[in-house]
């Protein structure tokens, strides 16, 4: 340990903390210190990416599970007044792991106990707390009605504050945008401990918090969302083509035809390598997927018409919910879908992520040349989802909010590496970076657009300790949001000059 860490007075924080949430039944509940038994499980209880789950990462000084506001508030003021980071978690996906990791000495402030859902069907909204995850809200939604969804993403344990806060695209952005677009109000702390919600923050600041980042101009404790209209039967697809059945062709057709479709038809191509028909060989596969919010028989005409290449099917196709075709294409059982409320449903990996927007097709050797580059060894626990843009995502400005890919753009692309040997997350962090320095030449140009809900620690970061100036940070904030940096970085001035929020890819003060 240095002895910048051991002269820390964490003692005075943890005074500072107890004094201030006097109730001592709920400090147990509340404060969890590294010689807690439970601190451990607490820790890893979220944390998604194992690769940050390791003897010699970082750990927090305290996890504090806060009950109510007011042990949100103490938190702020105690890590405030006693020199410690504070990290907010809530849900743990975050790819890079700055929710619950960092340089210096830090506290986790963890809103797994915030996280209520209230739907409320008559005006159509829903008011979700940030600890919630994404399928705590979609099977809220379910219980109560067949008809209402909302626009977020299909993987069901990522938590709602963090997937606000950075837009939030899904297989309804298509036809109604992203998350962000639909939330109405919330409930914030700042950094001065003031409760704010829409009206008293005002416009700047709620303009900023929906896709400007969390942790990083407040920690918002609850969303007021609007729910979107829905059909009781939605019908989902899966064609797969591999190399030797013309998946680069038909892809390559694709990419003309997607993001013109009816807003009502959301698709998606998954490349990863499969075995091939010949024993012993292995080949890419690409994944075609689709949802449309209506029934098949409207469907197969529609597919025929526009995309023949794929040769859709009846036998292809299923119908069912909507919130089913969440846990579709979130590649889970559709029964039962109380699923949705199970946290620790999907397996934990080390992972690597990166993402590009493109604006122009590629061409058939170029997709040959990327397909190619997942035959090789450190590709086969490796997938890239490319969602069609285009819709409801053409008709909104960029500075609508701080996410700005919006017109003009074809497709989405995530490219996702796993391991399981920390010992060799080296060669496969090379691979994911040898593809996208592949796609360089296709992807989006000045800048290369990236999105802030995959963070990305490659494109650039901020000092650990002491000023990151504008140029700096605009290394990476341009990449994620376009000329919205500027006046994030505006807001960020005046709502926490002192910069108490932040971490290696927060928005800085000027």
């Amino acid at each position: 340990m240095d002895l910048v860490s051991l002269a820390h007075p964490y003692g005075d924080f943890l005074h500072c903390l107890s004094l201030r949430i006097s109730n001592s039944s709920t400090i147990s509940k509340v404060i969890y210190t590294q010689n807690n038994p439970s601190y451990s499980s607490v820790l890893n209880a979220s944390i998604h990416n194992t690769r940050f789950a390791t003897p010699t990462t970082p750990k927090p000084y305290a996890i504090i599970t806060p009950l109510k506001t007011s042990h949100v508030q103490s938190t702020i003021y105690c890590s405030k007044n006693h020199g410690f980071q504070l990290r907010i978690r809530s849900g743990g996906h975050d790819v890079e792991g700055v929710s619950y990791v960092s340089q210096v000495p830090f506290v986790v402030l963890d809103l797994v106990n915030f996280r209520d859902v209230k739907v409320d069907t008559k005006n159509e909204v829903a008011w979700v707390q940030s600890g919630a995850t994404t399928g705590e809200l979609y099977y809220g939604i379910a219980s109560k009605t067949q008809t209402l969804g909302f626009p977020a993403g299909i993987c069901h344990t990522i938590g709602i504050g963090g997937h606000l806060s950075g837009g939030g695209f899904g297989i309804l952005g298509r036809k109604y945008g992203l998350a962000a677009d639909h939330v109405i109000d919330v409930k914030l702390v700042d950094a001065n401990g003031r409760v704010l919600n829409r009206k008293s923050m005002g416009e700047e600041l709620f303009w900023a918090i929906r896709g400007g980042g969390g942790n990083t101009f407040g920690v918002v404790l609850a969303w007021k969302v609007k729910l979107v209209p829905v059909p009781p039967v939605v019908t989902v697809f899966t064609v797969n083509k591999n190399l030797e059945q013309n998946a680069t062709k038909i892809f390559h057709r694709w990419q003309y035809i997607a993001h013109k479709l009816p807003n009502e038809l959301f698709t998606a191509v998954w490349v990863m390598k499969v075995n091939s028909s010949q024993v012993g060989k292995k080949t890419v596969q690409a994944g075609f997927r689709g949802m449309f919010l209506g029934g098949v028989d409207e469907l197969i005409p529609l597919i025929q018409h526009e995309f023949p290449e794929l040769g859709l099917a009846k036998e292809n196709c299923t119908q069912m919910s909507w919130v089913q075709s969440i846990l579709y294409f979130g590649g889970l059982p559709i029964q039962p879908v109380n699923i949705l409320l199970n946290r620790s449903a999907l397996p934990v990996s080390s992972l690597k992520a990166k993402t590009d927007f493109v604006r122009e097709p590629m061409s058939e050797t170029g997709i040959e040349g990327f397909m190619n580059m997942f035959l090789e060894e450190e590709a086969d626990f490796a997938i890239t989802m490319i969602e069609a843009f285009g819709g409801r995502m053409d008709e909104i400005r960029e500075n609508e909010l701080p996410y700005p890919h919006r017109a003009g753009i074809l497709f989405e692309s995530t490219y996702i590496v796993q391991w399981t040997n920390e010992a060799e997350a080296g060669r496969y962090i090379s691979w994911i970076r040898r593809l996208y320095s592949y796609m360089a030449s296709y992807a989006s140009k000045s800048p290369r657009e990236a999105y802030y809900n995959y963070k990305d620690l490659d494109l650039g970061t901020n000092n650990i300790v002491g000023y990151t100036s504008y140029e700096q940070a605009s290394v990476w904030g341009l990449k994620y949001f376009k000329n919205n940096f500027k006046r994030l970085v505006q807001i960020k001035t005046k709502v926490d000059p002192m910069n108490f929020f932040r971490n290696e890819q927060s928005t800085p003060p000027l």
